[in-house]
């Protein structure tokens, strides 16, 4: 028995003796008007011994099956029955059913075991006892059960069993013989055959509250709540004037978290008791819990109200607290200014209600009781006084009272039993409000002492060391401690320095001191994990259909088989969004058997999304920087396998998310670590993208040549890049230039001249442009299927010579022509120009910067004279001098320019 009932029944003595006048205490005489009575009996002995064959778990598969095909057919004979509802009706579903209902249709269910209704119609009434109510019964009969009962009361259970079956088949009816046999089983421990007589016998003589409450008992003993509410409900049905029975049934919905219906029966036992405190105060909390709270006050304030003295203080408590949840304040504190009336001046108040008048105080804006509170009320360690002030710490802070919440807060400490440290987080927060961030160090310390796992602390009290300048405190703060390896070596729950946000900062203040190898070691593992796992998150599609194994798992409430018991299909108590969504699934899988549809597998189920060490790292623009910073200082560092598997992910991951700037960026950065790593392949896509984004920049083009230029093999994406982009700029020159590179490095020089002549069309007074063309025509004049060799090098002398206009005889185009004339063999037109280049004398220029280093200030490496050719004009003046014999004019010449 619950305390809830010793409490109420101690409280009832006094209406139950009230009531008890109203009755006829002989027996002998009634005159009360009665509805219709339900009785249920077996239609012959076959009937019975199947019913007990059963119940003793001789046929209980055959039992199960032989239910589920009674309880289709009957489901289908009352849908024929029901009578056409309207419109509104109609949306009412099986699970809106209200409990009496569920208990008929289970009733109605039990027919096909043999049990039948009876319905026995009230005649004309007449007072005095019913005639044949002490008629004595089969001589027989009452002999087989004399015997059965010695032998049970002498513990021969094997004995007594026989005889029952035996008065079992001569009187199928009678329950006396069901009582003894379940009683039977009880002692021998066997719970499940117990219940299943106990409940023939009950459904026999349904009007027996006392079976109904043995029932009640075992199935509650047995964990059995859907069995020990119906068991319930018949128990009521037969005693309506039950107290004891509405507060079970109540007990069990509360149980299972069904706060309106337990409220509506402790309601129902409040109309029986009107003075009955523990159960007006239940209903109140029950309708409170499902969000009723003006029921909840008028249950209270209609008790309140009628009463002067002698009002419960924890009634009243209670009534005080749902004013204040409805912010009714003046309410609340004309119902404390009552209490003091129900104490008397000379008591005060309990501390529960003086901390509610100073919560009704700050609200309507006098602060004075909140003062007063503080040094009148001195109160000791218990279990209840910090939740009471926590309550009142919690409303000032709400209210902008920063200062007295402090004060509040900091109560805690001395009557709290065990500190959690959640009110030196209070008064740190309440501190960082008002500006004070110094002083709520000190007490975030405090805090991390009791909670050191509490992530969102240790991140606070970070940012506000670094505030402070405290840095490296702050790294040692969010650091692993030295034992971290042998803590995160055993199988304890995750440890609080593998949270993501903790290495997200810890990596941010690596960032801003310059440790750069920290910073990759503390935040590249987290990062690749999770752009890896967001990217395989994105493969997991959402199956529109629910495999059938879900419905099946869904439906199983509705469909509550016990292998054990005879009687089948009581309604589960589950939530009625459980239930809904149960009716759903069934209707579903109805649906899915009538149509024939193929059924979801359980391998078609795809995987569950796998939960990322950092969450919202794309989706939240502040994460954006320090992946960033993570891909430069890998850059930085040389690591350009990992940075670019950045990148890579990140734009792929966050084109929705990254902005066009950040995506700029990346890209930039994608394109310099393709033009310095060893292997340029997995940065082509940048440099091509730098190339896209400036098509006509010559220093994009020079940027992608080089790279390009780097790949030893035949490079597909290149060339069909060029093709692609050829086509579509028409007017774009660089492109024409790389593809006669490219046929001139494979040593065709036709395609090579066609490609230049197409440029040199576009631009004639390109240096470069002439200067290809020009090397192209003498490439292909020196070989072997040109016919007419000489006008070929006529011509192509002709653009170089134009070359040397346009370039105005500069140093590097007098070589070039030298060079042209050396390589046909004409060696003293070349030693003329040789001679020329020796006598210019070029200062170095700064090399064209790439895209993404315009806005850099960075040197450039290089040697000086790396703009002068005259050590290789004279090298190549030597060879002539001395293929021609002057071996002194070539020695002075490599002593003269080539000698370091």
């Amino acid at each position: 028995m619950s305390d809830m009932e010793e409490e109420f029944r101690e409280h009832a003595s006094m209406a139950v003796e009230e009531a008890n006048d109203h009755e006829d205490h002989d027996g002998e005489e009634f005159d009360e008007d009665e509805d219709e009575e339900d009785v249920y009996e077996f239609g012959d002995a076959d009937d019975a011994m199947q019913c007990v064959e059963m119940a003793e778990g001789i046929s209980s598969a055959a039992g199960v099956q032989d239910y589920e095909a009674l309880a289709a057919r009957k489901r289908k004979a009352l849908a024929e029955e029901q009578p056409v509802r309207d419109a509104s009706s109609k949306k009412s579903r099986q699970d809106e059913l209200s409990e009496a209902e569920a208990a008929t249709m289970f009733d109605q269910l039990m027919e096909g075991f043999g049990l039948r209704r009876k319905r026995r119609s009230k005649e004309a009434k007449k007072k005095g006892r019913r005639k044949g109510t002490r008629n004595k019964g089969n001589p027989e009969v009452i002999k087989k059960l004399g015997d059965a009962t010695l032998f049970f009361t002498e513990n021969k259970f094997k004995e007594a069993i026989p005889i029952l079956h035996e008065v079992v088949r001569i009187a199928p009816n009678l329950p006396n013989s069901y009582h003894l046999l379940g009683s039977i089983y009880k002692e021998c421990g066997e719970l499940d055959k117990a219940i299943n007589f106990l409940m023939l016998a009950a459904y026999v003589s349904p009007k027996d509250v006392v079976l109904w409450k043995k029932l009640i008992d075992m199935a509650l003993k047995k964990e059995d709540a859907a069995l020990a509410r119906h068991c319930v409900l018949k128990a009521m049905r037969a005693d309506p004037e039950d107290v004891g029975l509405k507060f079970d049934c109540a007990n069990i919905y509360h149980a299972f978290r069904d706060y309106q219906k337990a409220a509506e029966i402790y309601e129902q036992i409040v109309r029986i008791y009107p003075s009955n405190i523990v159960a007006r105060k239940a209903a109140a909390q029950m309708y409170r819990d499902c969000g009723q709270i003006d029921k909840a006050v008028n249950l209270l304030e209609d008790y309140v109200n009628a009463r002067t003295t002698n009002i419960d203080s924890s009634l009243l408590d209670l009534l005080i607290s749902l004013y204040l949840r409805n912010n009714a304040h003046s309410e609340a504190l004309r119902h404390i200014e009552k209490a003091h009336l129900v104490f008397g001046s000379q008591h005060k108040l309990p501390v529960q209600l003086q901390a509610k008048a100073v919560i009704c105080h700050a609200h309507l804006g006098d602060m004075s009781h909140a003062e007063v509170f503080l040094q009148n009320v001195h109160l000791e360690r218990s279990k209840d006084n910090p939740d009471i002030i926590m309550g009142v710490a919690n409303t000032l802070e709400s209210l902008g009272q920063y200062e007295y919440a402090i004060k509040f807060y900091l109560m805690i400490e001395d009557v709290a039993l065990h500190n959690d440290g959640s009110s030196y987080v209070k008064v740190a927060q309440c501190y960082m409000t008002i500006g004070e961030k110094r002083k709520a160090i000190p007490y975030f310390y405090k805090a991390l002492q009791r909670m050191e796992d509490n992530i969102d602390v240790r991140i606070t009290l970070s940012s506000l060391l670094v505030n402070e300048d405290k840095t490296d405190e702050a790294i040692v703060l969010l650091s692993p401690p030295e034992n971290s390896k042998s803590l995160s070596a055993t199988d304890q729950p995750k440890c609080w320095w593998f949270d993501g946000k903790v290495k997200m900062h810890l990596a941010k203040l690596y960032y801003n001191k310059g440790m750069l190898e920290d910073f990759v070691g503390t935040i590249l593992i987290p990062i690749l994990e999770t752009l890896n796992i967001e990217h395989a998150n994105r493969k997991v599609r959402k199956t529109k259909k629910l495999p059938n194994n879900v419905l099946y798992e869904r439906a199983k409430v509705l469909t509550e088989q016990r292998p054990e018991s005879v009687f089948q299909g009581l309604r589960p108590i589950v939530s009625p969004a459980e239930l809904q969504k149960a009716n759903r699934a069934k209707k579903l899988l109805e649906k899915r058997a009538a149509s024939n549809e193929d059924m979801i597998k359980d391998g078609d189920l795809q995987r569950a999304k796998q939960i990322p060490p950092i969450s919202g790292l794309l989706t939240n623009a502040e994460n954006h920087p320090l992946v960033i910073h993570l891909c430069q200082t890998l850059a930085l560092l040389h690591r350009y396998w990992e940075a670019l598997q950045v990148i890579n992910r990140t734009l792929k991951l966050g084109n929705d998310t990254l902005s066009d700037e950040n995506k700029e960026e990346l890209r930039s950065l994608g394109a310099q670590i393709a033009y310095r790593a060893p292997d340029p392949r997995h940065g082509f896509n940048y440099v091509r993208n730098v190339v896209q984004q400036h098509p006509y920049s010559l220093s994009a083009w020079n940027s992608y040549y080089k790279v390009t230029s780097r790949i030893e093999d035949r490079f597909s994406r290149h060339f069909k890049f060029l093709l692609r982009t050829r086509e579509e700029k028409t007017d774009c020159v660089p492109p024409i230039i790389i593809s006669g590179h490219r046929f001139t490095a494979i040593s065709q020089h036709q395609s090579a001249a066609r490609d230049y002549l197409e440029a040199y069309k576009l631009n004639p007074e390109n240096p470069l442009i002439n200067l290809c063309v020009g090397s192209a025509l003498i490439n292909l004049a020196l070989g072997f299927r040109l016919q007419n060799k000489n006008q070929c090098i006529v011509q192509a002398f002709a653009f170089l010579y134009q070359y040397l206009r346009l370039c105005d005889n500069s140093q590097e185009a007098l070589y070039n022509i030298a060079r042209a004339y050396h390589h046909v063999g004409l060696n003293t037109l070349a030693a003329i120009y040789y001679e020329k280049a020796l006598a210019i004398e070029v200062k170095d220029y700064p090399i064209p910067r790439l895209p993404y280093e315009e806005n850099s200030c960075a040197q450039q490496d290089v040697k000086p004279g790396y703009c002068d050719v005259r050590r290789e004009a004279a090298f190549n003046l030597h060879l002539i001098y001395k293929k021609s014999g002057a071996t002194d004019l070539a020695r002075q010449i490599l002593r003269t320019y080539c000698t370091i």
